[in-house]
């Protein structure tokens, strides 16, 4: 594509413009190529413009930079006000506007944006709106999966993605959106068709991530400005802020403030390997009886949230309703299919408020003991460690404390600072550094009703140490055991 065919609409200045063919947009110097653009991205922890000459010797001879640069006179150079929000609009003029021809529903909250984009996949799917997701767990179309760095990508690869799923046939995408997604200008140039508000609660917040808690609800209510029609969840307070700043058709949804789609006769169902429940659905006149295979109060308020969603969007509900019963999320309360008379759960827990909801989920169905399995990721702010260790001391009949994500901390330190939050509980437990063999130690000790439960590192497949990924599964754990028995 032309250079000016990129910047269409795109306002810039360059001492002398030549328009050229692009091949491709990177931001990583390494990427680099003849033909390429290289865009300077300013972050946390870097700044693309130090590296544009590394992208000049790969090959990039078209530059998009916020700041001065220094660079050989063949360069050509374009200047803008910020290198983000350009990259998204250019990004959706290069892969020839995909969000135009896709039905796009942005969830966002804390909690429930990577089960309620699944659970949406399964109903949407099911009604013959053949649907992608993006968030957390990866890409998904079809039988294609695909491995993304955060939970909603760089604009470029949102904009990527969504001409790949175009191209495949999909109608729809649900993606998470979060604050720092907002705040990085990721998702500036996509028109939610739908945009969903799960819940809010103190996260992410120090760091590179947000100054206060003000600021990240700021971020939340950006979504809101930029969609078609919004789903709200009527049990959670924030959902009267965004009220005040919509100017699109809502609906809400809860289960114990009123709302347009609701839940009643709640029944916790516990088979062999399966954690459900079973409810009637009141949206409007239209009652129907719902059953998901997924455990919690929590749960029935994702899928409430999905059929609200799909009601907007003129899903035919007995398919909806087929969808839900099937659907599942990797590593969100995952209950794996085990041929032992105990069951052991999945789940990315890893925040006082998240271990609060699994335990009590768990703890409200039949059952022996609860074993917990979980440790702290390092660099990250030390309440979480508290309230997981005193949550689990208080609830779990044994905690098992072990790794998760250390990075440069110390990950002895790190269990040693959630075993005194468990013994100050009143908790049983034991420290087992080593997380493959903490999990180990758990199956070993599980009785017939036990419930044990795995949590932190959910659908992830390697933990951070030291500045680097160490490959690692707790699913794969759970594998390794059996297969040794």
């Amino acid at each position: 594509m032309l250079l000016s065919s990129v910047f269409e609409g795109v306002p810039f200045t360059a001492p002398a413009f030549e328009d050229r063919e692009i091949a491709d947009i990177v931001y990583d110097s390494r990427k680099a190529a003849a033909g390429t653009l290289f865009v300077a991205l300013t972050g946390a922890y870097s700044d693309g413009h130090d590296y544009v000459n590394s992208a000049y010797l790969n090959g990039a001879r078209a530059f998009l930079v916020q700041k001065e640069v220094s660079l050989p006179a063949d360069a050509l150079v374009l200047t803008v006000g910020d290198t983000r929000a350009v990259l998204s609009a250019i990004s959706a003029n290069f892969f020839r506007h995909p969000e135009r021809e896709l039905k796009i529903v942005g969830v966002t909250g804390t909690k429930g944006k990577t089960t309620v984009v699944n659970m949406l996949r399964f109903c949407l799917d099911a009604a013959g709106l053949f649907c992608g997701v993006i968030g957390t767990v990866g890409a998904q179309y079809g039988d294609v999966t695909l491995p993304t760095v955060n939970t909603t990508p760089e604009s470029y690869e949102c904009m990527k993605l969504f001409r790949q799923m175009a191209d495949a046939g999909c109608k729809a995408v649900c993606m998470e959106v979060s604050s720092i997604g907002l705040k990085a200008h990721r998702v500036d140039d996509i028109p939610f068709t739908t945009a969903v508000f799960t819940n809010l609660t103190p996260d992410h917040i120090g760091g590179a991530e947000h100054e206060s808690f003000e600021e990240y609800a700021y971020w939340k209510k950006q979504l809101f400005y930029r969609c078609q029609q919004a789903v709200l969840c009527a049990d959670d307070a924030f959902s009267e802020e965004l009220k005040e700043i919509l100017t699109v058709p809502y609906l809400t949804y809860g289960v114990y403030e009123p709302a347009d789609v609701t839940a009643r006769n709640i029944e916790k169902v516990r088979a062999s390997s399966f954690f459900g429940s079973r409810f009637l659905c009141v949206a409007g006149d239209e009652e129907r009886e719902l059953t998901i295979s997924m455990p919690g109060v929590f749960s029935v308020l994702n899928a409430l949230a999905c059929v609200a969603v799909c009601r907007q969007l003129d899903a035919d509900m007995d398919a909806v309703a087929e969808g839900l019963k099937n659907a599942v999320a990797k590593g969100r309360n995952e209950v794996l299919r085990l041929d032992v008379p105990y069951d052991v759960v999945v789940d990315y827990a890893h925040n006082g408020q998240s271990f609060h909801s699994v335990l009590d989920t768990f703890t409200q169905y039949e059952h022996n003991r609860i074993i917990t399995v979980f440790g702290s990721v390092g660099g990250r702010a030390q309440l979480r460690r508290e309230e997981m260790g005193t949550i689990s001391g208080t609830r779990a009949d044994l905690t098992i404390i072990t790794t998760d994500d250390p990075n440069y901390e110390d990950p002895a330190a790190i269990c040693a600072e959630i075993a005194r939050a468990v013994e100050k509980a009143g908790g049983k437990y034991e420290i087992i550094v080593d997380r493959e063999a903490a999990v180990h130690r758990a199956l070993s000790l599980a009785e017939p009703g036990d419930i044990v439960l795995l949590l932190g590192k959910g659908h992830e497949q390697a933990q951070k140490v030291r500045g680097g990924l160490v490959p690692y599964s707790d699913i794969g754990s759970v594998k390794s055991y059996f297969d040794k028995k």
